[in-house]
């Protein structure tokens, strides 16, 4: 049986509680960052090891496999139940994390922590799939996305501030005391926004007939694989920033000030996103958008191969800025135009896009990363190479035919829980 809500919340506090819950997915990755260094030293890895870039890798192999599981239940049992189950398995991984004494311990616990975290992810957009439609939704998606690419800002100078006073375990334990509090707050205040009507039967041939709606949809399925191509470079940069700036860069000191920065630059292209995505509309902003992105990855590629693969960090600041500004821009819309007909199995379509994208993404992200020889040339290369792949198959999907309207399907009988503020 699902608690009952203690009150119905505004729509302000309803979008800023869904923001949050998907905050906590980025601060478990971005937290621990500036901590890299010191548990490199407690576990006896040189200063030079991409090794811990399996932390990252482990967490969205978690934050991938989970999904496949929360959507299926969320259908069926409601979103509620689904997200505090996922909400407990987060906090477990953290505290397990913030206690391991090896490499292979944290790594699990990683694992286990990623599990966890794909209930929020996968809740979260499936709310918002029940509560909004269209343009709207694009809207709410792009303010949810913006607080959860505006963590990085906050989360590593956070990491710094707590590896001042305290141990790098000290830094997971904050990822614990956050989602205590999300999880309060949700239990409080989140509706259920599952229709009694759309609940379906926890049975395999239900998932997998549901799994295939979401694969034969070739705008669902085509849309899903441009964002697993754009993923892969997006999540590269993230598990390898942190040796880029201290070894190709030369600039350890500066990363928590530059990630910062590109993630203040992502923040904002989401919030200018959902201002201006109601005016041009979805799709052919992702249109133009996808174009524009292909162009900056060449003077990427360009600038790298001209310094040599090691630029002055304003300058590699100012090739990637817009790079990651665009996958701000493309994330919410190339979402949106995914979910749009999935309605009727939002859950399971959440989970089965969101595992794609983040599992398959963070291998070929890998392959990046194994890649990195001490220049910036293998994540400018992977950045173009993934942009073709993504632009292609949006190609694919619109055969050929681009800047089309959204066109969303009529569904009376969807009416938003909560209004559209």
């Amino acid at each position: 049986m699902i608690t009952p809500v203690r009150s119905s919340p505004t729509a302000a506090d309803f979008t800023a509680l869904l923001a949050l819950s998907m905050a906590l997915v980025a601060l478990g990755i971005d937290i621990m960052l500036p901590a890299l260094g010191a548990i490199r030293r407690d576990l006896g890895l040189p200063p030079d090891s991409t090794a811990l870039a399996m932390l990252v890798t482990a967490y969205f192999f978690g934050l991938a496999l989970g999904q496949l599981g929360y959507g299926p239940a969320a259908d069926r049992f409601g979103r509620r139940p689904a997200l505090f189950v996922g909400y407990a398995i987060y906090i477990l991984g953290a505290i397990a994390a913030a206690f391991s004494t090896s490499l292979a311990m944290l790594i699990v616990s990683r694992f286990i922590w990623g599990i966890g975290a794909a209930g929020a992810r996968v809740i979260t957009v499936t709310v918002i799939r029940d509560t909004y439609e269209g343009e709207a939704m694009s809207r709410a998606m792009s303010f949810v996305m913006a607080v959860f690419i505006l963590v990085p800002i906050i989360a590593p100078l956070l990491g710094s501030a707590i590896l001042q006073v305290g141990d790098w375990p000290w830094v997971f334990g904050t990822c614990v005391v956050g989602a205590l509090i999300i999880s309060a707050w949700a239990w409080w205040r989140l509706p259920e926004t599952l229709l009694d009507d759309h609940r379906l039967e926890l049975r395999l041939r239900r998932v997998l007939a549901a799994a295939r709606i979401v694969v034969s949809d070739r705008q669902a399925f085509g849309y899903g694989l441009a964002m697993t191509a754009l993923y892969a470079s997006f999540l590269s940069y993230v598990a390898s920033s942190e040796i880029i700036i201290g070894e190709a860069l030369e600039r350890p000191d500066l990363f928590p000030v530059v990630f910062a920065t590109l993630a203040t630059v992502m923040g904002a292209a989401m919030l200018l996103n959902a201002r201006i995505v109601h005016r041009v509309g979805t799709r052919r902003l992702a249109h133009g958008v996808m174009l524009a992105y292909l162009g900056v990855a060449a003077g990427f590629v360009g600038m790298a191969v001209a310094t040599g693969g090691r630029p002055p960090v304003w300058v590699f600041m100012v090739a990637i800025a817009p790079l990651l500004a665009s996958h701000a821009l493309l994330i919410p819309n190339l979402n949106t135009v995914a979910m749009v007909n999935m309605a009727p199995v939002a859950g399971t379509a959440a989970s089965v896009l969101g595992a794609v994208q983040i599992a398959i993404g963070a291998l070929l992200g890998a392959l990046i990363d194994q890649a990195f020889q001490g220049t910036v040339l293998p994540l400018a290369s992977g950045f173009l190479a993934y942009g073709i792949v993504a632009f292609l198959l949006i190609l694919w999907v619109e055969h050929g035919r681009l800047f089309q309207p959204l066109v969303t399907p009529s569904d009376p009988d969807r009416v938003p829980p909560v209004a559209e503020g």
